[in-house]
């Protein structure tokens, strides 16, 4: 007898952390479950011969906004090529309406709701022939909207460690919780509908924590929903792994950056660059918009603790913002993301909000006027405030900031370009709109052409210093990689011949010379162009580990 459990990820570097924890939490039928991940990126039919050849007893798909729309398709054509096999469904994306959604399938067997570990052993019982009726489980529904009684929430401690073996994790993240639960009530998420926080015990947590510095794994991402909510936690964690760092592994952290204090930003200013990764949601700036979602979020001390965290130089730090909440509209969204912008964080992500079924603002949705896709994931298409076409808009300035700003590839010429607009929002409106006129948008530039369109882009508007942003980029396209073939906005290097003799070049390096300080940190040092050029050695064996720029001496 086969149980399958299926996971459908976003990404091939992802994992779904959910099914390792079903299966270990029913150990003791190990020999009858096994693991399918596939990826969204996949064709629906190679998925399905797979499922079809494996032949299972049962399977359980675990259903989010990202995978739901592929998982309905298999789901029609499933029932039809294994007719004998049951069909289980769980996760959040079916949690919140299972009677709506077994009325649509009917021939699913059922869904489990809810956390699931224990309801999971419980079904593996039953199809192991043990003396247990469906009816009896908790925490399923049933077709004929037979559902039975809630379950308990488990204690953090009961649920064993997930993993094995790091193999099938080679090249792709693995997640790892500490806590379940959030003690934030933000509307537009699920997560604080579970008011209480449960904490895995620490002792346990160094246990596990220990498997993953052991074997050296590339980054493991924490899922809990506020890491530092628990203060005592969060710092015992991060004092863990200091004082335990195997100087390869990387720890992601979702945290409320606001609750930082002098003793955790003590602390991670002196870690291991590249050890910890931080990611906190500021979701917007506009007092009413907060107040509407339910965050009460301090921004005089979020800033004060970004600022402290980017100084001392060891953390990379992940900024959010949603667009589509209420009472923000575009000159709010605007001043949003100027706002956030000027923490400097080393990425910005611009989200869009998603109506997801079950979060208190999806019972909002006609008070607020928000307008939302019908397929998941569900995002806005309107609200009263922001109109689609403003939406466009931000989508496109969405691109712009994932392309030049989060790809820090651009750093040093983003700094001077931004001089230019009235705001570095403005900046990237101006340059997604560039984009589309110039038809950039659908034909997806190489990353080496998109050096060409920033100084296309750059001289359009700004072409007095023209000569400024070809050495801006050329610096910036050396601090990332050696090339192959010279760009063409660098310099013609004929001139410079003996100078680049005597100072040498090995394999690891590269020397380029420069009339304009651009390696300075102000527009007003990068714009005074001498009378003859320096010469920067770019060390590509040295490499800053949160930017991954070479290091380099000026000669």
């Amino acid at each position: 007898m086969k149980v399958l459990l299926a996971a459908v990820n976003a990404k091939y570097i992802h994992s779904n952390p959910a099914v390792y924890s079903l299966r270990a939490y029913a150990a003791g039928y190990a020999s009858c479950v096994e693991i399918a991940e596939y990826t969204i990126n996949q064709s629906a039919g190679a998925i399905l011969a797979d499922l079809y050849e494996r032949r299972p007893r049962m399977i359980a798909f675990s259903c989010y906004i990202w995978n739901w729309r592929m998982i309905r398709g298999l789901l029609w054509d499933l029932q039809q090529i294994l007719p004998d096999t049951d069909i289980w469904l769980g996760g959040p994306e079916v949690s919140y309406d299972a009677p709506a959604v077994l009325k649509t399938y009917p021939w699913l067997t059922g869904i489990m709701v809810g956390e699931g570990e224990e309801t999971f052993r419980e079904l593996m019982g039953y199809y192991c022939g043990e003396d247990i009726r469906l009816t009896e489980v908790s925490g399923i529904c049933l077709p004929g909207i037979v559902m039975t009684p809630a379950r308990e929430l488990p204690d953090m401690d009961s649920l064993p460690f997930p993993y094995d073996d790091t193999a099938v994790f080679q090249n792709r993240i693995i997640y790892y919780e500490s806590s379940r639960g959030c003690p934030y009530r933000c509307s537009y998420c699920l997560s604080g509908i579970e008011k209480a926080v449960r904490l895995r015990s620490l002792p346990l947590v160094k246990r596990e924590l220990d498997f993953f510095l052991e074997r050296r794994v590339a980054q493991v991402k924490f899922v809990d929903r506020t890491f530092n909510c628990r203060r005592s936690h969060a710092l015992a964690v991060w004092r863990y792994l200091a004082e335990h760092d195997n100087g390869v592994t990387n720890f992601h952290f979702e945290i409320a950056a606001e609750l930082l204090q002098a003793e955790e930003i003590a602390l991670l200013q002196c870690v291991r660059p590249g050890l910890i990764q931080l990611e906190s949601g500021v979701q917007s700036t506009n007092p009413d918009t907060l107040r509407a979602i339910h965050r009460h979020t301090d921004l005089i001390r979020l800033r004060e603790a970004v600022g402290q965290i980017r100084a001392g130089g060891r953390v990379h730090m992940h900024l959010d913002l949603i667009a589509g909440l209420p009472y923000e509209d575009y000159d709010s969204f605007v001043r949003s993301f100027d706002d956030v912008y000027a923490m400097h964080p080393h990425q910005l992500q611009l989200g869009f909000l998603k109506v997801l079924k079950g979060s208190p603002l999806y019972e909002k949705t006609r008070e607020y006027g928000i307008a939302y896709s019908s397929e998941p994931p569900y995002e806005v298409l309107y609200t009263r405030w922001l109109s689609y076409a403003e939406l466009r808009r931000l989508k496109l300035v969405e691109e712009m900031v994932e392309l030049y700003y989060n790809s820090g590839q651009f750093r040093h010429t983003l700094t001077a370009l931004e001089h230019a607009f009235a705001s570095p929002f403005r900046l990237y409106e101006k340059l997604g709109a560039f984009y589309e006129e110039r038809g950039y948008v659908t034909n997806h530039p190489a990353r080496s052409r998109r050096y060409d369109i920033l100084l296309e882009f750059a001289c359009s508007g700004d072409g007095e210093h023209a000569a400024l942003y070809r050495e801006l980029l050329t610096f910036d396209l050396y601090l990332r990689e050696k090339c192959k073939s010279r760009p063409a906005f660098a310099c013609d290097l004929t001139a410079y011949r003996a100078a680049l003799r005597t100072y040498g070049e090995d394999r690891a390096d590269h020397v380029e010379p420069f009339f304009y300080p651009v390696w300075a940190g102000s527009l007003e040092e990068m714009e005074v162009r001498r009378e003859r050029p320096a010469f920067v050695r770019f060390h590509y064996a040295e490499r800053d580990p949160l930017n991954h720029d070479a290091e380099i001496t000026v000669l």
